[in-house]
């Protein structure tokens, strides 16, 4: 192994002056390549590596990485971990949060995090979930300190096999020397975001066969009470679509939900391109190379920054998500849809963005009576609840003056897409705004579409700020 990441350091004096154009085309050429390649293209040596990794690590004497490891994003990366505390069970969770730490020069908020994560999660949850910690500290005094501490505080849930504790060994690291200075960053930054990005690539690793989904958190978390039961009511609304980051949180590496079957590829591209730039940059190319092109954000956010001090020189980092609410179970969860509206748009403020959770919204001319903006859910669903906002504050009188917000069924083919043929009118909008509670109660049919129909022209344009809706779950949910 070492004997490649040597070979690869050679190779960096001549990509020194390689440019970003060319980064992004070497990006997705191995993604796309990976995506054609098929199984049976892997040696059969290395499937019966892989089937031992997932049993028996192998030992790092055996450990060789070749560029196909690499190449093959679908495959686990052999890696002999250490166990420091607690062994994973046979069965696979419905959820794995990640936390990677280190030392920091000021304040440690780990032993905090591991505590919200239990305590705001109910008897019931906390079946379905496993907490792994990868301690990326290469002083080994200092990991088994931590360890007798987590140990004696959090011994139940060990015990219960809810919480793991691992370190991946410093021999399987690259080199940390020589780093590329993209972005012109000083060297120990350079160093420190290099390092972390193949911290969380080991331990996106390790988390591929314990669960169904994976949580990424930082280690200076807290977390809103119940979150397991809101993201499994967003998972469930979004059955059938396409997806592959969620996010609960606007900060950094916090609250980005992966299947846990892209774990492998996203760990692979962390790897190879550990010394291009930061974590949660790579990220985005990630989730847009796999063809989601949009974010996928949902508010209120159900984790919150907690710490005051980086573990990046222990330089002050007070960030907070202002959309952070302790008690966030009614967070709405905008099943998948298609959006069309005759409505005159302005520039590129066009109708997803009101759907959207992040900040941004729908902007369009005056619109006339009988214009509409209409939702067509990709599968009929029951609504509990639908709120809608129009105009922002700093242009209060662009909003929606005269409409009315309607649901429909029976949906059928036009020219212009998909419509429903019926509709039920649920109220009016009053200053801009409407809110319909229970409407699974006042409606009998599953709804297909949600309509917002101008029932009066008017001469100010129209921004359309936010629409938040809660769906029904299934009594099994």
């Amino acid at each position: 192994m070492r004997l490649v990441w040597k070979s690869l350091d050679k190779m960096r004096c001549l990509r020194k002056r390689s440019t970003i154009p060319f980064l992004g085309f070497l990006i997705t050429f191995l993604l796309f390549l990976n995506l054609y390649i098929e199984d049976g293209y892997v040696l059969e040596e290395d499937k019966r590596q892989l089937r031992e990794t997932s049993v028996h690590p192998p030992s790092s004497e055996r450990y060789v990485h070749t560029f196909r490891d690499l190449s093959n994003f679908s495959g686990t990366i052999n890696v002999t971990y250490r166990y420091l505390a607690g062994t994973p069970l046979n069965r696979k969770k419905y959820l794995a949060i990640g936390l990677s730490s280190v030392k920091r020069k000021r304040g440690n908020y780990l032993l905090e995090t591991i505590k919200s994560i239990f305590d705001q999660s109910s008897y019931e949850e906390l079946k379905e979930i496993v907490v792994v910690v990868h301690l990326a500290d290469f002083d080994l005094v200092w990991c088994e300190n931590l360890v007798q501490e987590i140990s004696r505080k959090f011994a139940h849930h060990i015990i219960a096999g809810r919480l793991l504790v691992i370190q991946a060994p410093e021999e399987y690291y690259p080199s940390l020397d020589g780093l590329k200075r993209n972005y012109n960053d000083p060297e120990d930054r350079v160093r420190f975001r290099s390092k972390q990005n193949v911290d969380y690539a080991f331990l996106l690793n390790f988390c591929t066969n314990l669960s169904h989904f994976y949580m990424m958190l930082e280690d200076d978390v807290r977390c809103s009470r119940n979150f397991l039961t809101a993201l499994k009511k967003v998972i469930t609304s979004r059955e059938g679509s396409y997806w592959v980051m969620l996010e609960f949180s606007k900060l950094g590496y916090i609250g980005k939900l992966y299947h846990s079957r892209d774990l492998p590829r996203l760990a692979h591209f962390l790897l190879m391109f550990y010394q291009e730039m930061p974590c949660d940059w790579l990220l985005i190319h990630f989730r847009g190379l796999l063809a989601q092109k949009d974010v996928i954000r949902f508010k209120p956010s159900l984790f919150q920054h907690m710490g005051y001090y980086s573990s990046y020189k222990g330089a002050e980092n007070k960030l907070k998500d202002d959309d952070f609410e302790e008690d966030s179970i009614d967070i709405p969860d905008n099943p998948a849809a298609s959006l069309y509206t005759n409505i005159n748009v302005f520039e590129n403020y066009d109708a997803t963005k009101a759907y959207s959770t992040v900040d941004e919204y729908f902007w369009g001319k005056p619109p006339s009576t009988g214009d509409f903006f209409v939702i067509v859910f990709n599968k009929s669903t029951k609504i509990s609840k639908i709120k809608i906002s129009t105009g922002s504050d700093d242009r209060q009188n662009d909003i929606l003056h005269h409409g009315a917000l309607e649901v429909g069924e029976k949906l059928v083919g036009t020219k212009k897409g998909k419509q429903c043929s019926s509709y039920i009118t649920l109220g009016e909008f009053k200053n801009g705004n409407i809110e319909v509670q229970d409407v699974d109660h006042k409606i009998a049919f599953d709804i297909e579409c949600v309509r917002i129909v101008v029932t009066a022209s008017q001469k100010e344009w129209l921004i359309i700020r936010s629409i938040s809706l809660w769906t029904t779950q299934p009594p099994s949910q």
